[in-house]
């Protein structure tokens, strides 16, 4: 098993929620800012957005406003909130550190149908 492990994506209609989970490795989540990424077929990757260890967020303009990125840092799990998804949201999600340094795991994929 990886450093971080991914879950929580599936198939929501547009309009729909879900939330996804990231649970890090005892001793990779620490001090660390940790952050969301998204990577839709045939785009590149790119920050959804990143919480600091004391809770300060930062979202991308598409996604500010629907998503909630919140973190317990007792038990080592980064959550992301995601609200009034379009399809455009659609691709596989992963975590990472923020900037991004660990390695990168399989992701959990959401899928938003029209």
């Amino acid at each position: 098993q990886g450093q971080l492990v991914e879950s929580g994506g599936g198939l929501v209609q547009a309009g729909g929620s879900l939330r996804i989970s990231c649970v890090a490795s005892s001793g990779v989540f620490g001090l660390r800012a940790m952050g969301w990424y998204r990577q839709a077929p045939g785009r590149q990757r790119e920050l959804v957005a990143h919480i600091t260890r004391d809770g300060d967020t930062k979202y991308a303009d598409s996604v500010r406003g629907r998503f909630t990125i919140s973190r317990d840092n007792a038990k080592n799990t980064m959550y992301l909130q995601m609200n009034s998804l379009k399809p455009e949201d659609t691709g596989v999600y992963r975590c990472n550190s923020f900037p991004s340094s660990l390695n990168w795991e399989q992701g959990t994929q959401v899928t938003v149908s029209s």
